[in-house]
């Protein structure tokens, strides 16, 4: 049997892919390569060009397909574009996972790893967050991932869909061997525009803010290692596969580190200056965002072993490194 993973050629989705493959799965791959990219998808998956959106070509690919599992990484992600574009998100995210659900009753395949985000807590009330805090989502963005989370649930209690539903605070990182990694147009996240500035394709790294109360000024932010992250979904299906009950889960690093802190920590692994400007706060950026990863260590008995910043920033320069221009030309 197979396991569908969807958006399988993105950043999070092909490491799923990697190391689906490396443990001996048969890997389905479903990507639109609207922000994926084909040369990130491992050479042993089976991938199938389509939008999550086509119930007929989702029906297909289920038909033809012994699949057992579903993970779900085929999401649009970005905040600000999010409060532009609100509803091509709901369309994109919330239709898109109807589609996938109906799908998957069809087939009678009843399990989903669901990649989520902290942003449907919205503004934290306390530090750490924990996954029995409010959802208030601010953006469209994390509307939509909170709307997908209880698609997910009525899917369940009607249909007999179970799920683990995971909450990613700031993925950074790379494969280990720098097969793959990071490659978003407009980069958006701050470790990899920090490493394009070492790599002279940017003139400055811009600080959004340095008056938070924080101990340096800098925003604080807990980041995971992507190949950690994916150590988590493993667990899920396999918590699942165990007979586990539906879950909600946060994955960080019970720790946080500061906007200053990861620029000097990208300073000492690349020996190059990095130059800094000091701009204004972003509007809704808060100060700390810092998340309790208990329940996932607890029940799916999550443990990542490279959680210091400076592996993580390492790894990611490697890929950098080694792919200056991202996958380059598509075929």
């Amino acid at each position: 049997m197979s396991v569908l993973v969807l958006g399988g050629a993105g950043y999070i989705g092909s490491h799923a892919v990697y190391q689906l493959i490396e443990e001996g799965h048969q890997v389905i791959v479903i990507d639109n390569l609207i922000t994926g990219h084909k040369k990130a998808i491992h050479k042993n998956a089976t991938f199938y060009n389509g939008d999550i959106r086509d119930l007929h070509f989702l029906h297909t690919v289920f038909e033809k397909e012994d699949i057992e599992a579903v993970f779900h990484f085929a999401a649009s992600s970005l905040v600000g574009e999010s409060m532009e574009q609100p509803l091509n998100y709901f369309d994109n995210n919330v239709y898109g996972t109807q589609q996938v659900l109906k799908a998957m009753v069809k087939a009678h395949v009843d399990k989903i790893i669901f990649s989520s985000t902290a942003a449907t807590y919205g503004e934290p009330i306390s530090i750490p967050l924990t996954e029995d805090m409010p959802a208030i989502p601010t953006s469209p963005y994390g509307e939509s991932k909170h709307m997908m989370e209880k698609l997910m649930r009525w899917a369940e209690k009607s249909h007999g869909i179970k799920y683990v539903s995971l909450r990613y605070f700031n993925v950074a990182g790379a494969k280990e061997s720098s097969e793959i990694g990071e490659d978003h147009h407009p980069e958006t996240h701050l470790i990899p525009i920090v490493l394009q500035v070492a790599l002279g394709q940017r003139e400055n790294i811009t600080i959004f803010g340095d008056d938070y109360d924080t101990s340096d000024g800098t925003c604080v932010r807990d980041y995971v290692h992507v190949e950690d992250l994916i150590d988590a979904h493993l667990l899920a299906w396999n918590y699942l596969n165990q007979g586990g009950n539906s879950l909600i889960c946060n994955l960080g690093s019970n720790n946080g580190f500061s906007v200053k802190e990861i620029i000097e920590t990208a300073r000492k692994v690349t020996g190059k200056n990095i130059p800094i400007k000091t701009g204004v706060r972003r509007a809704g950026d808060p100060s700390k965002l810092i998340a309790s990863a208990s329940k996932a260590q607890n029940q799916l008995h999550w443990h990542p072993k490279r959680t210091s910043i400076e592996k993580i920033i390492i790894d990611a320069w490697n890929w950098h490194v080694n792919h200056p221009n991202g996958y380059g030309k598509e075929d």
